[in-house]
């Protein structure tokens, strides 16, 4: 993330907003959206490597 945030404030010099570059911005709203995807995804089964290579082996895929 750059350096380059700015703050806005209120008249009692409390940050109220950020502002930031649009390649941030849209940096967090990827990785919002990955966490997202882990987050739907927590509960599914997972396959131990080594049977997942030799699936994937088997079909071809490597």
């Amino acid at each position: 993330m750059s350096q380059t945030l700015q703050y806005l404030t209120d008249d009692r010099g409390e940050r109220t907003a950020v502002v930031l570059p649009i390649n941030d911005y849209e940096k967090l709203l990827e990785d919002l959206d990955d966490l997202a995807v882990v987050a739907e995804r927590r509960d599914e089964p997972v396959i131990p490597h080594d049977p997942f290579i030799a699936d994937l082996k088997h079909d071809g895929t490597l």
